[in-house]
């Protein structure tokens, strides 16, 4: 019932902002229409006097639009209050469950799973400030609901919990389903992931986190340095050993969870002995770069055909533009301009002493030195940008140990056999 508000609440905000767009665009059209008259009398003074009474009928029409919006939206959510009610408020955590296995996929738990973690990926800061009921906010999941953070609810999860614990973090608008991709094709069984094989092999409890990935990374970092302080709280038993391994962006806050975890000296940082990053853009990801600049030259463009597009495109998520140049920290971002193009007040920052800081990437090509590999890396992060090798080697991420597997794209690594070999002897390793 509260996934369902949300998504009501969207349509009902996507309405309100189309009404926006489409006034701010009708008005910039007439306006630029009257200035063609600006250096004529008397024509100017007629086209003031026209403009300002289809400004003011306009603004009658789209004011309309958006009382009869705010009604209806008042409507739903009384009917939406009544419904909970009669329905004894049933929790989340008794609807819908997406367990982490390869063949969940496409079922109806795992559609509007996603459905609600793409959104997040895209406009979750915005889902945040609104307090809607789609902010998926930070949470530890456990066959596919959220985890209760008491010990009651731990001891029945981990019935022979280990010493160990490693946290697995998704990347951009995804769950932590994403874990068991092709899941069944590389190991013949759904429900295998590195967080499975690493139970099995090492003894690492897998702990899944889910998390709104449209907030700043910063802020990601900072709220799963605090969560893993409750995590060990909850957990049956003293954990002696913590790593942490991030697909994508989730390999960032990683990074960012075990810097603001010493900075603020956070009671688990002296267990943290891996951060493993896959496919992560330390430098940026080319895409967002590709979008930042589309935006400004749009911007620039006096049309309405360009400026519509470039606002939509700027309403992507604060943790899509901290892709950008790979942003970890509240510094890097906090009162810059984001709509400087070549800015990039990247940070270096410094590794957690004793804590072993892995990179894997990888290539499409089967020949990492290929200039095709060396372009277009895992088609979504480019080799440099994922090792962290800075053109200005002062400012590079100087990894413990390091690994580019050739033949993979951005989707493979997240479950990838060969990935898992190396990913083993990483954390095997002292």
């Amino acid at each position: 019932m509260r996934r369902i508000r949300g998504f009501a609440d969207l349509v009902f905000d996507l309405v309100e902002e189309t009404t926006n767009l489409v006034e701010r665009t009708h008005d910039a059209v007439v306006e630029r229409s009257v200035r063609r008259f600006a250096p004529i009398e008397p024509a100017k003074s007629v086209a003031d006097a026209v403009t300002g009474v289809q400004l003011a009928i306009s603004s009658v029409a789209f004011e309309s639009v958006r009382l009869v919006n705010g009604v209806t939206r008042h409507s739903v959510s009384a009917v939406a209050d009544a419904a909970e009610v009669a329905a004894g408020a049933r929790s989340e955590m008794e609807g819908l469950a997406t367990p982490v296995e390869s063949n969940a996929a496409g079922s109806a738990s795992w559609v509007i799973d996603h459905l609600q973690s793409s959104l997040n990926g895209f406009w979750g800061d915005y889902f945040a400030q609104k307090h809607s009921a789609l902010d998926l906010g930070m949470t530890v999941r456990h066959q596919g609901r959220e985890l209760p953070l008491t010990r009651e609810a731990f001891a029945a999860s981990f019935p022979q919990p280990t010493r160990k614990l490693v946290v697995l973090v998704h990347g951009l608008a995804s769950t932590e389903w994403f874990w068991s991709l092709r899941s069944e094709e590389y190991y013949g069984k759904p429900g295998v992931t590195f967080g499975t094989r690493l139970l099995e092999d090492l003894d690492f409890t897998p702990v899944y986190l889910r998390y709104n990935s449209g907030r700043h990374i910063s802020d990601n970092g900072r709220a799963l340095a605090e969560l893993l302080n409750e995590v060990l709280d909850a957990y049956p038993i003293e954990v002696d050993e913590i790593a942490l391994i991030g697909h994508s962006m989730g390999g960032l806050v990683a990074r960012s969870a075990a810097h603001y975890a010493r900075k603020h000296d956070e009671s688990w940082i002296d267990k943290l002995r891996h951060v493993a990053c896959i496919g992560s853009p330390h430098l940026g990801a080319p895409a967002e770069k590709s979008m930042h600049v589309l935006a400004r030259v749009l911007e620039r463009v006096d049309a309405a055909g360009a400026q519509v597009p470039a606002e939509l495109l700027e309403t992507r998520s604060v943790g899509v533009k901290d892709l950008r140049h790979g942003y970890i920290l509240e510094e890097e971002w906090l009162g810059q301009d984001p709509n400087r193009v070549f800015d990039d007040t990247r940070l270096v920052v410094p590794l957690v002493d004793g804590v072993g800081y892995y990179f894997l990437a990888a290539t499409i090509s089967d020949d990492p030195e290929h200039p095709v590999a060396r372009l277009l890396g895992d088609l979504l992060v480019r080799v440099p940008s994922a090792t962290g090798r800075a053109p200005e080697p002062a400012r590079s991420v100087h990894f413990t140990s390091a690994a580019v597997l050739p033949g993979m794209n951005h989707l493979h690594i997240a479950n990838h056999p060969e990935v898992y070999r190396v990913l083993n002897e990483f954390l095997a390793g002292s």
